[in-house]
């Protein structure tokens, strides 16, 4: 509301109220009288997001979010601190919308996120990771843009940069307050190398060994269509360049003491050019995942699960597969909000052979680079933590533990046979999310 039309209304008050001010009482008043009053309106101003138009509204959302990580990989140790990861990091959304008739609306979204450090590409030797999605070393791009039209009967249409309608479909009905620290995406130790128990690094990662979850997980420029909610349940399914199309179904809901949430999504990507839209999932597979979440409400008793299964159209490959599980409590203890104690275990297996090389090195490389060569592989993961909720603050504050181990099978080591042996990678993190 500007001064302006706020002086009206306040003379327009006064005059619905039958008062008259005289020229006597004015003088009386002095000719700074509404001083106040303006330097109060300039302030609510300043502090004030204004909309682009009377027809069109904006809201203006997001999160910062930011932790120390010290980790471990058993031959050195050190102390990070990144952003929580692409998709993940701290981010600004602009959403808007105007009705266009009763039961339908036109409208926008403009997601933004900002980058310094980020967990998915930091390394040993990269402590300050740049963006997995654009390359970048740091920096604000776009996440998503696109507008929509939705009706409250026949559902959403999206048009542009946007997520999928399988993404993060397994990770979304996680309702413990613990899904930012701990999820089946391996966000705070992807890019980090390997270490045999001899002291020397390989060139492969942990997120290398295998698939860990949520491999389509990158907005891309798409078309979208998501239903309405009938009885908990909702459907969507998506299309985008170049080529790829996927669907969800989702419900959520509470039986007695119970809420209970499921979703199940898959995606297929077909990109016979070599110019895959999704920078997570590889070309020419199909991704199938599964997630469902409980909880007692009377106790805050919970658990999560997920699973998902790669699929690689070459019938030379075969597929890869995630196991996750979590569980724990969800109590409010203390007058700041609800804390969450939870214990977490992940298994993925990778069913197609490959190469190490010594760190540095590659297939391009002279041959005595190459250490190992493997059929199978697979990685554990298991983890402890606690997450506190601040509800004065839209914030949650969280203290974690996880420790991943790799394993793999039928390898051959040039001039002899043996296994190998790798050290597991240790972390110990602390961070905070703040909403807006």
């Amino acid at each position: 509301m500007s001064k302006y039309s706020l002086s009206a209304l306040v003379a327009a008050g006064l005059l619905a109220g039958g008062m008259s001010v005289n020229s006597a009482s004015a003088a009386d008043l002095g000719g700074n009288c509404c001083a106040d009053l303006e330097e109060r309106i300039a302030e609510l101003e300043a502090t004030t997001a204004r909309k682009g138009n009377r027809k069109v509204s904006l809201t203006v959302s997001g999160w910062v979010g930011q932790q120390v990580t010290w980790w471990d990989d058993g031959g050195q140790s050190n102390v990070y601190v990144t952003d929580l990861g692409s998709t993940l990091a701290s981010h600004v959304k602009f959403t808007g919308q105007a009705q266009i008739l009763p039961g339908w609306t036109a409208g926008y979204v403009l997601h933004l996120e900002a980058i310094g450090s980020d967990s998915l590409t930091t390394t040993q030797g990269v402590p300050d990771g740049p963006n997995l999605l654009t390359g970048s070393a740091n920096g604000v791009s776009t996440l998503q843009s696109f507008w929509f039209i939705k009706s409250d009967q026949l559902g959403k249409v999206s048009v542009g940069k946007q997520s999928q309608a399988s993404d993060n479909t397994a990770i979304l009905v996680d309702g413990s307050g613990s899904l930012v620290p701990a999820n089946w995406v391996p966000f705070d130790f992807n890019s980090f190398f390997i270490r045999q128990k001899n002291g020397q690094l390989t060139d492969t990662t942990w997120g290398g060994v295998g698939t860990w979850g949520d491999v389509n997980g990158a907005p891309t420029n798409s078309v979208r269509y998501d239903s309405p909610s009938f009885g908990g349940f909702s459907v969507s399914a998506s299309w985008g360049e170049d080529d790829f199309w996927d669907v969800a179904a989702r419900y959520a809901g509470e039986w007695a003491d119970f809420k209970v949430a499921a979703a199940a999504a898959y995606s297929q990507t077909n990109s016979s050019s070599g110019n895959s839209a999704n920078v997570l999932q590889p070309f020419d597979t199909g991704y199938f995942q599964v997630g469902a979440y409980v909880e007692h409400m009377p106790t805050g008793l919970f658990a999560y699960g997920a699973y998902g299964n790669l699929n690689f159209h070459d019938s030379s490959a075969s597929s890869n597969q995630t196991w996750y599980g979590k569980a724990g409590i969800r109590q409010r203890w203390n007058p700041l909000g609800h804390t969450v104690l939870y214990g977490e275990y992940e298994r993925i297996e990778n069913r197609n052979g490959g190469d190490i090389y010594a760190n540095g090195a590659g297939p391009d490389t002279d041959t005595p680079d190459l250490l190992y060569g493997y059929d199978k592989a697979s990685a554990r993961l298991w983890g402890v933590g606690v997450v506190q909720e601040i509800d004065s603050a839209a914030m949650s504050l969280w203290l974690k533990y996880r420790n991943i181990d790799a394993s793999f099978k039928g390898v051959e080591i040039e001039g002899g046979d043996g296994g190998l042996a790798t050290n597991n990678f240790q972390e110990v993190t602390f961070g905070a999310l703040i909403n807006f």
